[in-house]
């Protein structure tokens, strides 16, 4: 239940005879989309703990179902529950485009990039029939504004085209999360995204296509995922990317109960190995909400991860780049149109 929620009702099979009761293993819950009627669309945040200053997203929660995904707890807001209503039911902000031309225009607005998928993932399989994230990058083209896209999803190669456009101008940018290259693990980890082989191919496409694109190897689960780092790393290069990064699970909230039930259903041999190894890097929790701590590791495991990662970037051929998106170009259409009247 929500954090939130005074009440939870729970079912008691001591309450009935056992040959009363007999679980429905087939039942499987229908996705539901409902409408969010939000009246902006920029989120902004001045927090130490995240890389970027403005978010946009028109979906709130995700039917890719990551069982350790950070943005769980934030559906409880809404009044529903982190686990299974987080992926079965979708908040879509159908009036996301033209939110985005109204922010846009606004003269107060500050040409800044703006991050996709930062909380929920805006390629998950909705996205194929609503095309509302296409039709928020067509925005962004409109308007010439920077983006920063970070996906598991080979969808995004959809929208090549105006990708393309963007990257002419310095104003777009792509992470593929790559996560493991077990199939088997994919599956039960992250069951409803695109596979490993599906990712590196969308890496290739982003690349010859002249877009600026690399991995993200997130989250890396110490004492389950660690040791990929490497392969990892070296399957994104030679597809193309040319940056590559990384984040250590975060268990915030009721993740902490979601992602410790999963270890115990799927990986018991391995439970205690990851629980303690996430321990001894957040001072013996599995998270630190601190604010300007909240992205923050320490300890052996942490330090072996962090140069196992750079020994890996070096191993691969990736060198530092430097690349920033321009915001140069911005442009108010409308006002242009105004102006050139004149």
């Amino acid at each position: 239940k929500s954090r939130f929620e005074k009440l939870e009702i729970t079912f008691d099979p001591d309450s009935v005879d056992a040959g009363d009761y007999v679980p429905d293993l087939t039942y499987r819950p229908k996705t539901e989309y409902l409408i969010d009627h939000s009246r902006s669309f920029i989120t902004y945040n001045k927090s130490p703990d995240i890389p970027f200053a403005a978010g946009i997203n028109p979906y709130r929660g995700c039917e890719h179902g990551c069982v350790y995904c950070f943005a769980r707890p934030t559906h409880e807001y809404l009044g529903f529950g982190s686990g299974i209503d987080f992926e079965t039911k979708i908040m879509v902000k159908q009036n996301a485009p033209d939110l985005l031309r109204f922010e846009l225009s606004a003269k107060k607005y500050e040409p800044q990039a703006l991050t996709l998928s930062a909380i929920t993932d805006v390629y998950q399989p909705l996205e194929r029939q609503l095309q509302l994230t296409r039709k928020v990058l067509a925005v962004l083209l409109e308007f010439r504004n920077p983006v920063v896209i970070i996906t598991k999803n080979h969808l995004v190669t959809r929208d090549l085209d105006i990708l393309c456009e963007l990257a002419k101008l310095n104003a777009a940018s792509v992470a593929i999360s790559l996560t493991t290259l077990n199939e088997d693990l994919r599956r039960k980890l992250e069951p409803r995204t695109s596979t490993a082989k599906r990712r590196l191919e969308a890496i290739e496409i982003l690349a010859k296509a002249g877009v600026h694109v690399g991995v993200m190897t997130a989250p890396i689960i110490p004492g389950l995922t660690d040791h990929e780092i490497p392969a990892l790393v070296k399957a994104a290069v030679n597809a193309g990317a040319s940056f590559a990064n990384y984040t250590l699970l975060r268990l915030p909230h009721s993740n902490t109960t979601l992602f410790t039930d999963w270890l115990e259903r799927h990986y018991p041999d391995r439970k205690e190995k990851v629980i303690n190894r996430l321990q001894s890097m957040y001072n013996g929790e599995l998270n630190d909400s601190r604010f300007g701590h909240r992205m923050r590791v320490e300890g052996i495991f942490a330090e072996q991860i962090k140069l196992l990662f750079r020994a890996a970037c070096r191993q691969a051929g990736l060198e530092r780049s430097e690349f920033s998106l321009e915001t140069k170009h911005f442009r108010v259409p409308s006002k242009l149109m105004q102006d050139s009247l004149f």
